[in-house]
């Protein structure tokens, strides 16, 4: 056992200390551990102990029954909570997800055994030190993403193993290890049972991470074609244009890492090009060309991330950039207006760094050019919001009641009129008057 030096938190040492006076063992588990030891911040800190659940019960007066089956209760010390757990050994896994029962040992190398990869494999309690019985420590310093024992029996007890150990690459930005990759290519089809809700998570985990790139570590091991296969083919698909150098899945890699850390940029820069393998025609000129990709893409993408389970914001969110990053207004304030309406208002301002990426990640011809279109669109956008034009029919100087009040009945006819009033004012912002307006209602 090492005795290298973790401080550990108020309450978690004095659940080890309360459980070890009774009698029992007691270590912090886990990711808590690896944090530490990496000099990062532990999100939550898990504690293992050999007191079975009732026994833990026992010594803390509250507790609540987190998963008392699996071994797990929760201790509550004020306010914040603590999952306890007793060293188990995992039965048969039925599902290629959880153990269908579980046996308590009073061995903590068992339970460290059934972990998923050495770098969540250590305990660490002050009296006796770190318990490293995989070489996670020596992982760690390696930079490698390594299994417990053998790397395809964890895949078979857990298959989301596979995206995890790819996640926590990229969370660390690691490698991961050969013979773990190897047993990840062999197994990665079994990721086809695991819930769409799960393999959301991980998915949006490596993509706000600080290495995106990793996924394509993601189709190297056969994980997209189980999961994503729509980004297989865009691996698969050469782009034969002067303003490409990548296949579009190489280009999609190169935009994630030239956009920020931010979900719903990162979830947009992996579908915006999506429908380029559907939409590749062969020009006369030799070149590739990938007519009406942003509006099939958006709805191609509305379809995946249904089926991945995401929620209806990111959706509806995600297909508006997507539907408009290829478009390009002319740089007045009157085109600006109308494609700030035809893309969305709430693709604003998001959209220019969605644009910006998917330049920064083409080949260098006509870059400088394209760069200084995007400032410009930017600029027109800002004087646009800076002098309040009216850009939606709740900014109209009239409503539906001035409308209805002129003797315009309610009505599919009434919501007609104030239409073609806002198509007069995206024209011309100084029209948008309450006197103006109703002269023009008055016409129609």
């Amino acid at each position: 056992m090492d005795k290298k030096i973790i401080v550990l938190p108020d309450k978690v040492s004095y659940i080890i200390d309360m459980l070890t006076r009774a009698g029992y063992e007691a270590y912090a588990v886990g990711g808590c551990i690896r944090d530490s030891i990496m000099g990062r911040k532990p999100k939550d800190w898990d504690i293992t102990t050999s007191a079975k659940p009732a026994e833990v019960k026992a010594v803390f007066p509250n507790t609540i029954n987190t998963g008392e089956k699996h071994g797990t209760v929760t201790v509550m010390i004020g306010r914040e909570g603590f999952e306890v757990t007793t060293y188990r050994i995992d039965g048969e896994y039925e599902d290629l997800r959880h153990p269908k029962e579980v046996t308590f040992t009073p061995d903590l190398l068992e339970d460290l055994k059934r972990r998923d990869f050495t770098i969540n494999a250590m305990a660490y309690n002050t009296a006796d030190g770190l318990v490293d019985a995989f070489d996670g420590t020596g992982d760690l310093d390696r930079k490698i993403i390594r299994c417990v024992g053998d790397a395809g029996q964890r895949f078979k007890e857990d298959a989301l193993r596979m995206m995890r150990a790819v996640r926590f690459a990229a969370e660390l930005g690691f490698s991961v290890d050969e013979n773990t990759k190897a047993a990840i290519c062999a197994q990665s089809a079994d990721l086809k049972y695991i819930s769409a809700e799960r393999v959301q998570a991980e998915l949006v985990k490596i993509l706000t991470s600080d290495h995106p790139e990793m996924m394509r570590i993601l189709y190297e091991t056969g994980i997209t074609a189980a999961v994503l296969p729509e980004f297989d083919a865009m691996m698969q698909t050469e782009q034969k244009h002067p303003h490409h150098i990548y296949t579009v899945g190489e280009h999609t890699i190169a935009a994630l890492k030239h956009i920020r850390n931010d979900k719903m940029l990162r979830i947009t820069m992996l579908f915006h090009d999506v429908a380029k393998p559907l939409c590749r025609t062969t020009g006369k000129d030799g070149f590739h060309h990938f007519y009406n990709h942003p509006g099939i893409g958006s709805r191609l993408t509305k379809e995946i991330l249904r089926r991945l389970k995401f929620d209806n914001d990111t959706i509806q969110t995600v297909c508006r950039l997507i539907a408009g990053h290829d478009e390009n207004p002319l740089l007045t304030e009157k085109s600006v207006r109308r494609a700030m309406v035809r893309i969305g208002l709430e693709a604003y301002p998001a959209i220019f760094e969605v644009k910006k990426a998917d330049v920064l990640a083409q080949s260098e011809y006509m870059r400088s050019e394209k760069l200084e279109y995007l400032k410009e669109y930017e600029a027109c956008y800002l004087r646009i919001i800076e002098k309040g034009q009216c850009l939606s029919l709740k900014d109209l100087a009239v409503t539906g009641n001035d409308l209805i009040a002129l003797g315009i009945s309610p009505g599919p006819y009434l919501g007609k009129v104030l239409s073609d009033l806002l198509e007069i004012v995206l024209d011309d912002p100084k029209k948008n008057t309450k006197e103006e307006l109703l002269e023009r209602a008055r016409a129609f």
